[in-house]
């Protein structure tokens, strides 16, 4: 069966490393977290490592792991566009 080098797919696109894709592009993206008690917004890198914690009132927003933070149950987000 024939595969399109110069057209993947999205979904194959995503499933190759970052290095070997069409056009480079990285895994990670900084987003914006609401906080679930006082609703403040706060900027987070999506693989921090270290723990954040809402300017406002000091609840823990995400917490590290090996790649992707783990964001606290309650968190919303998105991520941020240019």
């Amino acid at each position: 069966m024939p595969v399109d080098l110069l057209n993947p797919s999205p979904a194959a696109e995503l499933a190759t490393h970052k290095l070997k894709r069409l056009v480079q592009s990285p895994n990670s993206f900084f987003m914006d977290v609401k906080c679930p008690g006082c609703f403040q917004i706060t900027t987070v890198f999506s693989h921090a490592q270290s723990v954040v914690l809402c300017g406002s009132c000091n609840v823990m927003l995400c917490q590290p792991t090996g790649g992707k933070a783990k964001l606290t149950e309650g968190c919303s987000f998105r991520k941020k566009v240019d």
